[in-house]
């Protein structure tokens, strides 16, 4: 074997080693789930590996020290516990506890409202993503918002986050796109509409895009037909106790959900 291919698989060797320091050092973050399949194992004590999958209880049957709840427990965490319970049983003097995750099938991510698969998709690996989950659900349909709720727990509380989604794919490395947990569930809302009536091209209920104005919102409508006047409009808008108000409108005034846009004919 010549220098060069020694120095080669050297530094391949040494490549892998790192990926695969990484990869567990990612992998102990992740809390455990019913189903997931594990590998237990003690250094220097081989007749404690065992393969097992943690059960609907969240718990484990483990040699020595019996039944071990470890449901929710983050992996590094839960090697810590049977360690723990290894030493003060007296069975092993200085356990060094590896659990590797082989599996994962208990944890899954609920998508759900305005998507083209709504559904339950399991949670493949450990750092799924909320751009991973909507894309597996066919993302959202032309009628779904452009925020997306994203609710489950975190640290035993409950969490929620509004998550905007065309920023997951238009801005790198967006803070929204967040690593999902098993349990999970993430909702697109149909999107927020306008309606438009009277003497407008295309009466009817729109989409409102983000800033849209009056104006924008005559256009989507057609404009104005021969007999209505875009400078002749009538705003029905609901305030804060709910009732209904009839503004004049500018056309640089933003529209808000539910707005109702009324063409008045033109006076002359």
């Amino acid at each position: 074997m010549t220098r060069r291919l020694l120095q080669f698989i050297t530094a391949m060797a040494l490549a892998a080693a790192a990926s695969l320091a990484f990869a567990q050092d990612k992998a102990g973050d992740y809390p455990l789930g019913a189903g997931d399949a594990i590998r237990i194992q003690v250094f220097q004590n081989p007749d404690l590996t065992i393969e097992t999958r943690v059960s609907e209880s969240g718990t484990v049957t483990y040699p020595l020290i019996g039944s071990v709840e470890l449901g929710g427990l983050p992996i590094a965490a839960a090697e810590k516990k049977i360690a723990t319970a290894l030493k003060e049983g007296g069975f092993v003097q200085q356990p060094q506890v590896n659990i590797v995750l082989i599996q994962v099938r208990g944890n899954q991510i609920a998508v759900l409202g305005q998507v083209n698969r709504p559904g339950r998709f399991p949670l493949e690996t450990t750092n799924t993503r909320v751009s991973d989950m909507l894309a597996a659900a066919g993302g959202a349909t032309a009628g779904g918002d452009d925020v997306a709720i994203v609710t489950g727990m975190r640290n035993g509380k409950a969490f929620r986050k509004l998550v905007d989604i065309p920023a997951l794919y238009l801005n790198e490395g967006s803070a929204d796109d967040i690593t999902l947990q098993g349990g999970d569930a993430i909702y697109v809302h149909r999107a927020p509409v306008f309606y438009i009536y009277g003497e407008a091209q295309r009466p009817g209920a729109y989409r409102i895009e983000r800033g849209m104005t009056i104006m924008q919102a005559l256009a989507q409508g057609g404009g104005p037909t021969m007999r209505g006047s875009e400078w002749r409009l009538r705003l029905h808008r609901k305030n804060g106790s709910g009732a209904v108000e009839q503004l004049s409108p500018e056309m640089t005034d933003l529209v808000q959900p539910n707005d109702v846009i009324y063409v008045r004919e033109s006076l002359f």
